[in-house]
C-alpha cells in the first residue's frame, strides 16, 4: 500500500509528457487544416479555370470557329497553376468543359481537383 501511494504521489515529469502530446496533437490538426485548405483552394481554381475556358470556347463557337476547344485549352493552360482540359465538347450552341488542377496534399501525394462548366448564348 505504501509503495502504491508513493508511485501515485510521484508525478515528476508527467506534465512535460502531457504537454508534448498536446503540442503534437495541435501540430497534426494544423497540418490537416492546411492540407484541406490547399484542396479547397485547388477546387476553386479549377472552377475558375473551367468557367473561363468554357466562356472562351463558347465565344469561339458562336463566332463559327471549327474547333472552339482550342481556345478552352489555351485559357486553361494560361491559369496559375496550369489547368488541364480533360473534356471539351459542344452540345448544340453550348460548350461543356471539364478541367483538372493538380494539388499536393503532402503524404497523400498529388491529387487532382476537377471542375466542369457550361457556356453558351443566353436564350
Amino acid at each position: 500500500m505504501r509503495t502504491l501511494r508513493r508511485l501515485v504521489a510521484d508525478d515528476q515529469g508527467s506534465a512535460t509528457v502531457l504537454g508534448a502530446f498536446a503540442i503534437a496533437a495541435l501540430a497534426a490538426v494544423l497540418v490537416m487544416v492546411i492540407y484541406v485548405g490547399a484542396a479547397v483552394l485547388a477546387r476553386h481554381r479549377a472552377q475558375s479555370a473551367a468557367d473561363l475556358s468554357a466562356l472562351a470556347a463558347a465565344a469561339d463557337h458562336a463566332a463559327g470557329e471549327s474547333d472552339p476547344c482550342t481556345a478552352a485549352r489555351a485559357v486553361a493552360a494560361a491559369q496559375h497553376p496550369s489547368a488541364e482540359v480533360v473534356l471539351c465538347r459542344t452540345d448544340g450552341e453550348d460548350v461543356l468543359v471539364s478541367v483538372r488542377v493538380p494539388v499536393d496534399v503532402g503524404s497523400f501525394g498529388v491529387r487532382a481537383a476537377t471542375a466542369s462548366a457550361r457556356a453558351g448564348p443566353v436564350e
